[in-house]
C-alpha cells in the first residue's frame, strides 16, 4: 500500500503505532543527528540558570556592601550627638544697655512767627510789603532789619517778653527795661533814666538806633510838634504875667491897691507853674516811640529764618516770615508704656538718618502730662495786641502715635552736647535713648532663658555636650534689648560660654511627633 503522507510532514504515534506501543517522534524517526540536537538545548539552559544565579549573587554583593561602605561625611555625621530638642544661648558677659528708639524732629529753643500788622501806608491805603531783607536760611543778629511794610522797618531785637504794646515816652515797665537792654547792647545807652522808665536818656537811645538802621523813628505824638509849642507858649505867656505882676506890686505904695496886687502876682505865679508843668509833660510825651509793629523780640541768638513768604508788593497778610532763635534741640513723644523708662539725665544718640550725622545728648525734660493733639498746632498770634509783629513760641517734634482722646505723647526734650547744624532745623532724627545699664561687664542671657519655679526661685537651665540639664538659681538685674543681667546665687555655677536652654527646637519635636507610631 502506498504512503499518502507528503514527505516532510511529521507523523505521529498515532499515525503510526508500533508494536511495542512505543511514541516515537518524526525528528527521531526522519531527522538523522536527533541526539545531538538534544545536547546542545541542554547546555544552553545551563549557561541561563548560571547568569542568572550570577546577577542573584552580585545584587546581593553589592546590598552588603552599602552597609558596610560609608564616606568620611557620613562617618563623620553619624559620630555626631543626635540633635538638640531644645534652643539654646551661649551666656555672655558684657555691659547690658536697656535703650528706648523714637522718632524725633529738630527744633529750635523759640520758634517766631512774624506777622505784622500795620495801620496802613499813607491816605488810609493797606499796608503792603516794600523790601524782604533776608531768605531762608539765613543768620540774623540783633538790630537786623528783616522787611518793610509800607516803607517801615520791622527789626528784630533780643527778649523774653513778647511785645504788647507801643513803647513811647513816658511808658513804665518790664518791656522799657528790656527795650533799654537791648539797645545798650548795639551801643545805645540810656543815659540817665531808670531802668524800666521811658525817658530822655532812652529817647535819645531809640534816635539813634533808628538812625543807624537808616530809617527815622515814628513821633510819638503826630501832631508836628504842636502840643509842645502851644505848651511852650503858654509858659512864656505865663512869665510875662508872672513879671508884669511882681513889678506892678513893686511900683504901687497904696495898702489897699497893694492887696489885689500881692493876689494877682500869686495867681500869675500860680498860672506859670501850671504852665510850666504842661510843658513838661508834653515834652516827656514826644519824642520817637517804637511801635508794636516794627519790632520782634527773640530770647536769644543766634536766630535763623526758617521760612519766607513775604514778597515785595503783596499786601501783608497772615504770616510774613518764621524765626528759629536760641540752640537747636531734639523734641519727641513718649507712650505710656515707655514715659517710665525715659527721665531726664538719660544719655542720648541723635542720629540725622539723611546724611548720616550722629552727635549725643541728654534728657532735658519729660512732660508730667500728655499733649494734646490741639496743643501742637503752630501759633499765628500776635506779639501785640491786635497790631504788631506775630511771635509765639512753638514747641516742635515728632510723635510715634496717637493714643487716643487726641492725646499725642509725653513731651520730652533733648539737648544735644555741641551745636546742631543748622540745616538739621525741623528735621526728622532718630533717638536713641540708654534707659538704663549695668555698672560695667555682667554675665547676660536672653529674657527667654530666665523662668520662675512653683518655689519662686528665679532660674536658668544650663546644659551640656551631652545633652545633661541642670537647673542654675539666679537674681536678675538689669533688662534690655532682649537680655537680662543674671547672678547665680552659687558663685561659679554659672559662667560666660555656658549654654543655657531658651526654648524648645520646633524641628526635633516635630520630628519626633511624625515618626511616632
Amino acid at each position: 500500500m502506498a504512503d499518502d503522507t507528503p514527505a516532510g510532514d511529521a507523523v505521529t504515534a498515532a499515525d503510526h503505532p508500533t508494536s511495542g506501543g512505543d511514541t516515537v517522534s518524526a525528528k527521531d524517526s526522519r531527522t538523522p543527528g536527533g541526539d545531538a540536537g538534544g545536547a546542545r538545548m541542554s547546555r544552553r539552559r545551563f549557561w541561563v540558570a548560571a547568569l542568572v544565579a550570577g546577577a542573584v549573587a552580585l545584587t546581593g554583593a553589592g546590598v552588603a556592601a552599602t552597609s558596610l561602605i560609608r564616606s568620611p561625611a557620613q562617618v563623620a555625621a553619624d559620630a555626631e550627638p543626635p540633635p538638640q530638642d531644645v534652643l539654646i544661648a551661649r551666656v555672655e558677659n558684657r555691659v547690658l544697655a536697656e535703650t528706648v528708639v523714637l522718632r524725633g524732629t529738630v527744633v529750635a529753643g523759640q520758634t517766631i512767627q512774624v506777622a505784622p500788622v500795620s495801620a496802613g501806608g499813607e491816605g488810609g491805603a493797606a499796608p503792603v510789603i516794600t523790601k524782604v531783607s533776608v531768605k531762608s536760611g539765613d543768620a540774623v543778629r540783633s538790630g537786623k532789619v528783616l522787611l518793610e511794610i509800607s516803607g517801615r522797618p520791622v527789626f528784630v531785637l533780643p527778649g523774653a517778653l513778647p511785645v504788647y504794646r507801643d513803647l513811647k515816652p513816658g511808658a513804665t515797665g518790664d518791656d522799657v527795661k528790656q527795650l533799654q537792654t537791648a539797645l545798650a547792647a548795639l551801643g545805645h545807652g540810656r543815659g540817665g533814666d531808670a531802668k524800666g522808665t521811658f525817658g530822655p536818656g532812652t529817647k535819645d537811645a531809640v534816635e539813634e538806633f533808628y538812625a543807624s538802621v537808616g530809617y527815622d523813628p515814628r513821633p510819638a505824638v503826630d501832631d508836628d510838634g504842636a502840643a509842645v509849642d502851644g505848651a511852650k507858649a503858654a509858659v512864656t505867656g505865663a512869665e510875662r504875667a508872672a513879671v508884669d505882676a511882681r513889678d506892678a506890686l513893686a511900683a504901687n505904695t497904696d495898702d489897699a491897691q497893694r492887696k489885689q496886687l500881692k493876689k494877682a502876682r500869686d495867681r500869675a505865679a500860680e498860672d506859670l507853674d501850671a504852665a510850666r508843668l504842661t510843658l513838661e509833660k508834653a515834652e516827656a510825651a514826644a519824642g520817637p516811640m517804637v511801635p508794636a509793629a516794627e519790632v520782634v523780640f527773640v530770647r536769644a541768638f543766634p536766630a535763623r529764618v526758617a521760612t519766607v513768604t513775604a514778597r515785595p508788593g503783596a499786601q501783608v497778610s497772615g504770616t510774613a516770615m518764621t524765626l528759629s532763635s536760641g540752640r537747636l534741640m531734639a523734641q519727641g513723644y513718649l507712650q505710656d508704656h515707655q514715659k517710665g523708662l525715659v527721665r531726664a539725665g538719660q544719655k542720648v544718640r541723635i542720629l540725622a538718618e539723611t546724611t548720616g550725622q550722629e552727635t549725643t545728648g541728654r534728657v532735658v525734660s519729660v512732660a508730667g502730662t500728655p499733649s494734646r493733639e490741639q496743643d501742637q498746632q503752630p501759633g499765628s498770634g500776635s506779639q501785640g495786641s491786635g497790631s504788631g509783629s506775630g511771635g509765639n513760641d512753638t514747641n516742635g517734634g515728632g510723635g510715634d502715635g496717637a493714643q487716643g482722646n487726641g492725646s499725642v505723647g509725653y513731651l520730652f526734650t533733648v539737648e544735644p552736647t555741641r551745636e546742631l547744624p543748622s540745616g538739621l532745623a525741623d528735621q526728622e532724627v532718630r533717638l536713641t535713648i540708654e534707659a538704663a545699664s549695668t555698672d560695667g561687664k555682667a554675665l547676660v542671657v536672653p529674657v527667654t532663658a530666665v523662668s520662675a519655679g512653683v518655689d519662686g526661685r528665679t532660674v536658668v537651665t544650663t546644659v551640656d555636650g551631652t545633652g545633661r540639664q541642670v537647673r542654675v538659681e539666679v537674681r536678675t538685674g538689669t533688662t534690655g534689648d532682649g537680655f537680662v543681667e543674671v547672678v547665680p546665687v552659687t558663685s561659679g555655677a554659672l559662667k560666660e560660654g555656658d549654654e543655657v536652654v531658651t526654648g524648645v527646637n520646633p524641628g526635633v519635636a516635630s520630628g519626633k511627633s511624625q515618626g511616632s507610631p
